[in-house]
């Protein structure tokens, strides 16, 4: 897949690894270009079956994604009452939901400020790492008179649990990175320089294991949001599929052969793990 002539987001694909850069100045203000970009985005890389990663970052280093453009909310229809399903939350939505369940793992790499409908988009990927001193977190929209509409008073919560997600989206304030990372909002906090180097390993880790067990095993963690049981089922038919695949087969057998199950191996488990990639 080609990904171009996007107008505001660029696209690097290297092996399995998708890298969509955001650069929208002069602070990646999600206005009707980057929206467009990031919903045609969501879609070409869910319909991918080439990628294994999605990498979404930004080329400001001060911010990640600001926030909505708060002008064109105020031009939203308002000439009838609410209602259920309403066409731009759901418009929104669903892009997010694109990238929270398409069969590729997605990490954002927040190295600046995540506000509003940014930090939404970010809450709905696999994984996110930020920066010291950098990376802030704010829903900015109740101080408007308004809610996190774009899933941000869904997730927060799953995230963060319900009374910090209170305090975060009540009060109006700056998460810093440590903050954030100490909450679960952020997998990991590094210092300035540090944060690229890790993702790029980490996706490029990924993307060299089996693509059957990446993507049906995203599945399965995704399963946990379901009942125990539920989820206890999708895991051991997501399980018996796996076994029956080459791949599968073929790096259980390295793994015995490069010293797995053995007291040398299994003290260095992370290294064995890591050349099965090169398999």
């Amino acid at each position: 897949m080609a990904y171009e002539n996007y107008k505001v987001v660029n696209v690097e694909v290297r092996g399995k690894v998708a890298y969509a850069t955001i650069d929208n100045p002069p602070i990646n203000l999600i206005t009707a270009p980057l929206l467009d970009d990031l919903v045609r985005l969501s879609s070409e890389l869910e319909a991918d079956p080439n990628l294994l990663v999605v990498v979404l970052r930004s080329a400001n280093p001060d911010f990640f994604i600001a926030h909505f453009d708060v002008s064109a909310i105020l031009e939203f229809p308002t000439d009838k009452p609410a209602r259920h399903e309403d066409y731009a939350n759901a418009f929104y939505h669903d892009m997010c939901e694109r990238f929270r369940l398409m069969d590729k793992i997605t990490i954002a790499q927040i190295e600046g400020r995540a506000g509003g409908g940014g930090s939404e988009l970010a809450m709905s990927f696999d994984m996110r790492f930020g920066v010291r001193g950098k990376t802030i977190v704010n829903q900015m929209e109740v101080p408007l008179g308004i809610l996190p509409g774009g899933t941000g008073t869904q997730r927060l919560p799953r995230l963060i649990g319900r009374n910090r997600a209170v305090e975060v989206i009540l009060g109006g304030i700056d998460l810093d990175a440590e903050t954030a990372e100490r909450w679960g909002y952020l997998n990991r906090v590094f210092d300035a320089g540090q944060i690229g180097q890790y993702v790029e390993w980490l996706a490029q880790r990924i993307a060299s294991f089996p693509a059957e067990a990446v993507r049906l095993t995203k599945q399965a963690i995704n399963s946990a949001e379901k009942p125990l049981a539920e989820g206890l089922r999708d895991e051991s038919y997501l399980f018996q599929q796996l076994v029956r695949t080459e791949s599968g087969k073929r790096n259980m057998r390295r793994f015995l052969e490069i010293g797995g199950q053995t007291r040398a191996g299994e003290l260095k488990i992370g290294e064995l793990n890591g050349r099965l990639g090169k398999s």
